[in-house]
């Protein structure tokens, strides 16, 4: 491909001596030109603090703020990476982190530094942006001009920890080539240009906020305007400021959108189109009502081993078409999944066999993961292939469908159910500003259906709903609805589901359910803990809170 051949540091160096604003943030604004100046400046720098032998490798424990694609095209031009740090981690795992990614040097923040009090970090020097020595540092190095010629495709651009539920994040690669490659496809397929900005509002240290929102700005020459942390509530008067027209978004950030007051001029915005994953259908049809910006879920695994397009013509409830080579097939047995077939309402009939484990069977650009052989060898664990960890189904014309992720599965009465399709179905129910759902354990054999809800609830209406919903299973209604004020989600806004599988039913909230055999919701209490339809092997019943006593 063409587009592998170049590199991000030919990109960056491409906007030396543009004097277009390139770069918003709070009251600043950098031309073009300046963002690629200082770029050069802090790859000079960076030559000279590299310890010799040492990895090419910075860490960056930062807020969005312009130091940070500032360093991103300083690694660019010096043919180093950057491993973002993810502020959430806390102690030895945020120490680990640093050094597992091998980073002698890490730049931060005043404002980060309690994180890194009592670390053990044995040769990591800190370079704080907002510390008066820093600007002291880049001085001799003001005039330094962009040189993309230390630079290959194959150059390690990104060292990205994945948000895995379990066990300690994963470092996944990604080479200049690839991350051009990235940027190209979505200017080509969502029409991206110079004129454009992109609303940076997701966290760097994630690879959605590199790969889907800067890079591609980076490839068509567009403006990009940072908010330092996401907020709701700043988000359409950030929009209107920098004159957004793009922006990208990961888990529950659209509902949190959603969520704030509605006004009359609300589709009274610049932007055009939103990229992202996870907002659901029924809240995608909602924000393009109230804001006029039509919202694309896409799907892609941070590793770039496989990745699925919205076309138009895709169904609703579809991702997109299936590329040559994915396939969805079963994980035990490596056979491909059957083809999904739904009834005239929507609702899937055969679950237990047509929902299986994504995989990529053609060339793929998955680059590995730092020093984790393991990890790399549970990716291509069956024919060489990238296998994704993640569910779909997929239909008779090739449209595929996110079921969510691997440890998303449910089973229940020997049939496997899609979580994340039940979740679209639920999040019709007027009082629900956000859906989580997951399995708990049954007493006798497989799963129930748990069901998280951030808003208003009725049990009674919240019964008729579901028995008012022509795409709902027979199986799919939750056994159980725990009432959260606000869903518990990581750092990237994805809901925190295994804390939510780990607590179960027995919880500090209310929590709802109903009885085997029973249409009706009523609230959990500590005798029903003792039950054994029930007693979904928690904790002990004299430490579960929440349950309240039944009235007699």
């Amino acid at each position: 491909m063409e587009s592998i051949r170049c590199t991000v540091a030919e990109l960056v160096a491409a906007r030396w001596g543009d004097r277009r604003p390139g770069l918003w943030f709070e009251e600043r604004v950098l031309s073009h030109h300046e963002v690629a100046a200082g770029a050069a400046a802090r790859a000079a720098l960076l030559g000279d603090l590299l310890p010799a032998g040492a990895e090419p490798h910075v860490g960056v424990l930062l807020d969005n703020t312009p130091e940070f694609p500032l360093w991103l095209g300083a690694a660019a031009l010096a043919g180093a990476a950057v491993a973002g740090i993810n502020p959430t981690r806390r102690g030895p795992e945020l120490a680990r982190d640093i050094r597992h990614t091998e980073c002698p040097l890490l730049v931060t923040e005043r404002s980060q530094l309690p994180l890194l009090d009592g670390l053990d970090l044995p040769g990591v020097r800190l370079l704080i942006t907002d510390a008066p020595d820093y600007a002291e540092l880049l001085a001799p190095y003001a005039d330094a001009v962009p040189d993309p010629s230390r630079a290959t495709p194959g150059d390690r651009i990104l060292l990205c920890f994945t948000s895995g539920s379990t066990g300690a994040p994963k470092a996944a690669l990604c080479s200049q080539g690839r991350l051009v490659a990235a940027g190209r496809s979505l200017v080509e397929q969502f029409g991206l240009g110079p004129d454009g900005v992109h609303y940076v509002c997701m966290p760097l240290f994630h690879g959605n906020a590199v790969i889907a929102d800067w890079a591609p700005a980076l490839t068509a020459g567009a403006g990009v305007a940072l908010r330092r942390r996401f907020s709701a509530s700043g988000f359409l008067p950030d929009v209107r400021r920098f004159r957004a027209t793009y922006f990208t978004y990961v888990g529950r950030a659209v509902q949190y959108v959603l969520a704030t007051e509605a006004r009359p001029d609300d589709a009274d915005n610049p932007l055009r189109l939103g990229f992202g994953t996870e907002a659901g259908a029924v809240d995608a049809v909602r924000f393009e009502r109230r804001f006029g910006v039509r919202l694309v879920e896409g799907y892609g695994s941070s590793e770039g081993g496989a990745a699925v397009q919205w076309t138009p013509g895709t169904p609703a409830g579809a991702v997109g078409r299936g590329a040559p080579g994915l396939a969805v097939l079963d994980p035990d047995s490596g056979a491909e999944c059957p083809p999904a077939r739904f009834d005239g309402a929507g609702r899937l009939l055969n679950g237990d066999e047509a929902i299986g484990e994504l995989v990529n069977r053609g060339p793929n650009p998955f680059e590995g993961y730092w020093r984790n052989p393991a990890a790399e060898a549970e990716r291509r664990r069956r024919g060489g292939w990238y296998w994704t960890g993640d569910l779909f189904c997929r239909d008779a014309d090739g449209y595929l469908y996110f079921a969510g992720r691997g440890d998303d599965r449910l089973r229940v009465d020997g049939e496997n159910l899609a979580a994340a399709m039940i979740e679209n179905i639920l999040a019709r129910y007027p009082g629900a500003a956000a859906v989580a759902v997951y399995a708990v354990p049954d007493p006798v054999t497989g799963d129930q259906v748990m069901a998280a809800i951030a808003g208003t609830f009725d049990p009674a209406d919240f019964a008729a709903f579901l028995a008012a919903q022509p795409d709902l299973g027979t199986k799919m209604a939750p056994r159980f609805v725990r009432l959260v004020e606000r869903m518990p989600v990581t750092a990237t806004n994805k809901i925190h589901r295994a804390g939510l599988r780990r607590e179960g039913p027995w919880c500090a909230d209310p929590v709802w359910w109903r009885p085997p055999g029973e249409r009706a919701y009523r609230r959990l209490t500590a005798e029903d803990a003792e039950g054994p339809l029930v007693s979904t092997r928690g904790p002990s019943p004299v430490r579960r809170q929440g349950l309240e006593p039944r009235t007699r």
